[in-house]
């Protein structure tokens, strides 16, 4: 197994490599992944053992599959500020999905490593509205597949269905994405603030950004201070998922993160009110869902949730509290069991000289931890005036 993980300010992403054995039981492994440390930095990737395999006989016979909501992407914004807005459009299958994704128009371009791919996803970032087939109610795991089968995890979020009869389709099912070069997840925590799992079936890479939870209140503060009119509409406006914010401005303003970039046949893991944003280099196909350990359920407990979206997702925490935290149950049910979030504790451990947003507004570069793969690169981008006709859903 390998893993590896420095630094207290940002921890590094961790990637560990199972043996079959370990692999074989999903909650005891992500347990094993916790007591490793792979939580502190809000994502880890685990490479499965070569012997598994989610699905026998391939994905040829997918072709016809109908993406019923594929949305265009448009993105607006300039010098690492941006936002994202989506609009449904006609169904389409997997097959022309692909062909469209290789054509000349929406291809990806030439590079000669992911780090000159990055450079050009952030330059070319306004620059054609690619489609997304998200959101695919669907697996592609075969149905006798026990092991880290995203559809059947097996996590305490099972008992939403076993108490109250309730499926939210993406948090306790899976999802399926078909991505395109381009094609773009912003910054964002998962709803109720859960973890995730996402495994990349085949085709190109996928990268991904991530800030540690302990840092997570500053990256808000961050986000609050480039698009106060939003904002101040909602504030749980990060569950918009709208914001895009470039690892350069992430830089001019010491705010800790981490880059990694995912492979097909590899897994990766988010952690409770881990942000994270990313990309596709080309065309592929990703599954995903949510699930839970205990340790999620104080975070569960102390989210941020909009109010303002119809479709929110808001997940009952009743059930958790009386199997997990019986002895606090009636003090919750009668709205008394007040507690700081997780990641408030954790901020008071740091120290205040690392975070410039307790300085008075004083900023500063030279506390944040860069990422290995961001070493060889700083640029300082000045802030992005805010167009408020652009930032509404």
């Amino acid at each position: 197994m390998e893993s590896s993980c420095d630094g207290y300010l940002n921890p590094e992403i961790m990637v560990f490599r199972p043996t079959m054995d370990e692999f074989k039981d999903f909650n005891k492994y992500v347990l094993y992944m916790e007591s490793q440390g792979a939580h502190k930095a809000g994502l880890a990737k685990v490479i499965p053992p070569a012997e598994w395999i989610p699905r026998k006989n391939g994905y040829h016979d997918i072709d016809h599959l109908v993406i019923p909501a594929p949305i265009s992407q448009t993105v607006s914004g300039h010098q690492g500020i941006f936002t994202q807005s989506s609009v449904q459009k006609k169904p389409i299958t997997v097959k022309k999905l692909e062909k469209l994704s290789n054509s000349h128009h929406y291809q990806t371009p030439q590079h000669f490593d992911y780090e000159e791919l990055e450079r050009k996803y952030w330059k070319y970032m306004t620059f054609v509205n690619p489609l997304y087939g998200a959101d695919v109610s669907g697996s592609l795991y075969d149905k006798d597949q026990d092991i880290w089968n995203i559809n059947h995890l097996g996590s305490i979020l099972d008992y939403m269905e076993e108490d109250y009869g309730i499926k939210i389709e993406g948090v306790n099912t899976a999802y399926l994405y078909f991505g395109m070069w381009k094609t773009t997840f912003a910054w964002h925590t998962e709803d109720m603030d859960l973890y995730s799992i996402n495994y990349l079936h085949f085709g190109a890479p996928k990268s991904w950004y991530a800030i540690p939870p302990q840092h997570g209140r500053r990256f808000e503060r961050l986000a609050q201070e480039l698009f106060p009119r939003s904002f101040k509409d909602c504030p749980a406006y990060m569950r918009h998922k709208m914001l895009l914010i470039s690892p350069a401005i992430l830089k001019k303003h010491s705010i800790p993160f981490n880059k990694i970039t995912q492979e097909a046949g590899e897994f990766m893991i988010t952690f409770p009110y881990g942000y994270h944003s990313g990309y596709n280099h080309g065309f592929n196909c990703a599954e995903a869902t949510n699930f839970a350990t205990e340790r999620w359920i104080e975070y569960g407990k102390r989210c941020l949730k909009c109010e303002c979206q119809d479709n929110g997702v808001q997940i009952k925490m009743d059930t958790f509290v009386r199997r997990f935290q019986p002895e606090r149950y009636d003090l919750y049910k009668a709205g008394k069991d007040i507690a700081p979030h997780p990641e408030d504790d954790q901020s008071k451990m740091l120290n205040r000289h690392s975070d410039p947003y307790l300085k008075k507004g004083v900023e500063t570069s030279s506390s944040v931890a860069k990422s290995k793969h961001d070493q060889k690169r700083h640029m300082d981008s000045p802030l992005l005036k805010e167009n408020p006709k652009k930032l509404k859903p």
